[in-house]
């Protein structure tokens, strides 16, 4: 179930997130001589993308491990739901968004990495483009992040995030191939719903958090107590 949570995440998160992305998508140095070669840049720049995502899950995974080594697994998974609700109401109520200085360092270091690479138009290029995109700082990656800590394990952490990446491929390479007609056409209407299904997904994670019993929703968690040797 946290995968195809996961995977959600990602597809009506990429409705959010492709005001940043999708500019990128859109300049991407593709050789459009053909379609084959089209869609074979735009696949290994989404690649590139799952491959970052799935790196920096297995580090969260790897942080996610160490509260479950003490008991803390079914907290952290509550104290996500909450954090994904209130994102929820934060983005439905339009509240202001808080900008700090060393985000837009991050931001601007990545872009100006990205920028040296624009001119060429070679497949391996295309994937790097695609492992620096995924390093850009997005609300949606930081609750896709935030599964992946509450997964609490390095592989189910990276498998986690691989899944939130796969959710943004349809939308993403419907972007790169066919331009802004999508982003026209498609997106301000279904863009309204990112914030309910967020709220739905935060209240999943509680409930999971409970040790309610509840087969697939809530499952009973045995936390084993630590023997030392």
């Amino acid at each position: 179930m946290e995968y195809w949570a996961a995977i959600s995440i990602g597809l009506l998160g990429s409705l959010h997130c492709v005001g940043m992305c999708g500019p990128i998508a859109l300049a991407l140095p593709l050789d459009r001589s053909n379609s084959f070669n089209i869609l074979t840049g735009s696949g290994l720049y989404n690649i590139g993308r799952l491959s970052t995502y799935f790196l920096i899950g297995c580090f969260f995974g790897v942080i996610g491990s160490g509260f479950a080594l003490v008991g803390f697994q079914q907290k952290l998974s509550i104290i996500v739901g909450v954090f994904m609700i209130l994102s929820a109401l934060w983005t439905l109520f339009q509240l202001k968004k808080w900008n700090f200085p060393i985000h837009f360092l991050w931001i601007n270091s990545i872009k100006t990495a990205m920028a040296k690479r624009f001119g060429r138009t070679s497949f391996a290029n295309l994937f790097f483009i695609g492992m620096l995109n995924g390093l850009l700082p997005c609300g949606l990656v930081y609750m896709g992040l935030a599964g992946a800590v509450a997964m609490a394990s390095p592989l189910e952490g990276g498998l986690f995030m691989t899944c939130f990446g796969i959710g943004t491929l349809p939308l993403m390479l419907s972007v790169a191939v066919y331009g802004n007609k999508i982003k026209r056409k498609f997106l301000p209407p279904v863009k309204r719903f990112v914030p309910v299904f967020l709220f739905l997904l935060g209240t999943l994670f509680i409930l999971r958090g409970m040790n309610l019993g509840i087969p697939y929703v809530s499952p009973q968690i045995q936390n084993q107590p630590i023997n030392c040797p």
